[in-house]
């Protein structure tokens, strides 16, 4: 394991991390928030030293990394930087303890959106802007990760190969590096964007800025303890959607958004996500009575997006469907967790092939993806239904440990479904009132462990142990 280059690539996740303490100072001083400032300047001064260090310890090191190596980077990405961010959690005048701490780091880092905070409006803004940021720097690295670990093609489980990933080029430093500042100036671009439509449709400054991290990242922190205060008017609704459905899609869709032809060709698992989204969003407003539409497409959006946030109330008779859409998941390249909605298309198109089969031996069935010239393999077919079992594998592995806490079955199983698509416990999924700060450290641990799975997915931790016990 080449550990010192890992050293010096994880000192590159660091500086973002100084950047974003660094706005917090400025927004503490600005607004005369100063009781949490100079934990904030702790983190900033930390993380540029570690950084730093990590730098000049892997400068000089062989730079390429094998699949294993990136895979080590990110999971120690996720710990080292769920550290700095505990630090204000843990530090301020609140009396956080230190699991609870890292519970609401890592929980914001992987964009699921648990909490250990039961009424987050009385607390310090700067402390709620930092929770926001968290869940922001984690959109923005999922991405990253996407492209530079999980592109791999002898170990394309992700399948990120089947998805418009626009010049992958990852032979040189350089074109590494311009492919991370490409990702990054895209994800800002479309956070300044949210934040100005919300600013725009009168949610006042600090709600727009918290909520449009929120929504690009896919995450599930808020400013208040619940968007109904926020999102009251049919304009702000639609806002909320559109940008829900920026963050459900492709982010490199914008690159062909004003090219039809290209839009068509290259981003067809994007468009049928859309018509999935409308089709479910119909389904669901015609058999259900005199229900709010912006709230259903709403609730249809942050499922697929594996967001979890909500408006209004919600009818107690979908949840379950609500549930099921986030086992979907969105678009491949796009901070949405689940199975993934392209997963599904080629499990369902494998299983009529074998059908067919069965009935006409003769008979020839395309293995096309949406009519494209990209055809599905076998070794697709294989890692989409590995994916399939071990997600629901994990499922009972965690339920089946969150019983030990005394948490009623039905309980158990939907936050392990919303742990491992991390996607945020609400009113959606019709979830009784839980507040994770009272849960056992067991339970607490076990859930970050699958918070971080749900990301990366149990086939990285099997591949990872494999590898090191083929090695050893």
């Amino acid at each position: 394991m080449n550990y010192k280059s890992i050293t010096y690539y994880l000192s590159y996740f660091c500086f973002p991390v100084s950047l974003l303490s660094f706005v917090n100072i400025l927004y503490s001083l600005y607004f005369d928030h100063f009781l949490n400032t100079n934990l904030y300047v702790v983190v900033l001064i930390l993380s540029v030293s570690i950084g730093i260090l990590f730098f000049y310890i892997g400068k000089n090191s062989y730079k390429k990394l094998n699949f294993f190596e990136k895979l080590t980077l990110v999971i120690l990405t996720y710990l080292l930087t769920s550290i700095f961010f505990s630090i204000p959690y843990y530090f301020s005048n609140y009396q956080i303890t230190l699991i609870d701490s890292f519970f609401e780091s890592i929980s914001g880092l992987t964009l699921t959106g648990f909490s250990v905070f039961e009424n987050i409006k009385y607390f310090d803004p700067t402390l709620i802007l930092w929770r926001s940021s968290s869940q922001w720097i984690g959109g923005l690295y999922f991405l990253i990760f996407l492209l530079l670990v999980f592109s791999d093609k002898q170990y394309d489980y992700k399948l990120i190969s089947f998805s418009y990933t626009p010049n992958i080029n990852f032979s040189s430093e350089e074109n590494l590096i311009k492919r991370i500042i490409n990702i990054s100036s895209m994800y800002i671009i479309l956070t300044f964007s949210i934040f100005m439509l919300l600013n725009f449709s009168n949610i006042r400054l600090f709600n727009s800025l918290n909520l449009s991290m929120t929504l690009i990242s896919n995450g599930g922190f808020l400013p208040s303890n619940s968007l109904d205060p926020i999102i009251k008017t049919f304009f702000q609704k639609i806002i909320l959607s559109l940008s829900l459905l920026v963050s459900l899609i492709n982010i490199f869709i914008l690159l062909n958004f004003f090219n039809p032809k290209k839009l068509i060709n290259e981003n067809q698992e994007d468009l049928l996500i859309i018509f999935f989204t409308l089709f479910i969003t119909f389904i669901l407003i015609i058999t259900l009575n005199n229900p709010d539409n912006f709230n259903i497409l709403i609730g249809v959006l942050s499922s697929l997006s594996n967001s979890g946030i909500s408006v209004g109330d919600i009818p107690e008779n979908i949840n379950l469907y609500f549930l099921f859409l986030t086992i979907i998941g969105g678009s491949i390249i796009s901070n949405s967790s689940g199975i993934k909605f392209l997963r599904f298309y080629i499990l369902i198109k494998s299983s009529i092939f074998e059908i067919v089969k069965l009935v006409r031996p003769n008979h020839i069935v395309s293995k096309s993806y949406l009519y494209s010239k990209k055809v599905f393999s076998s070794k697709e077919i294989n890692n989409s239904f590995l994916i399939f079992i071990s997600f629901f594998i994990s499922i009972l592995i965690l339920s089946s440990l969150l019983i030990i806490d005394n948490i009623n079955f039905e309980d158990s199983f939907k936050i392990s479904v919303l742990t491992l698509t991390n996607t945020s416990y609400s009113n959606l999924y019709g979830s009784s009132e839980i507040n994770f700060s009272n849960l056992l450290t067991s339970s607490k641990l076990c859930i970050l462990f699958f918070m971080i799975i749900g990301k990366i997915e149990l086939i990285s931790i099997f591949l990872l142990i494999k590898n090191l016990i083929i090695k050893n």
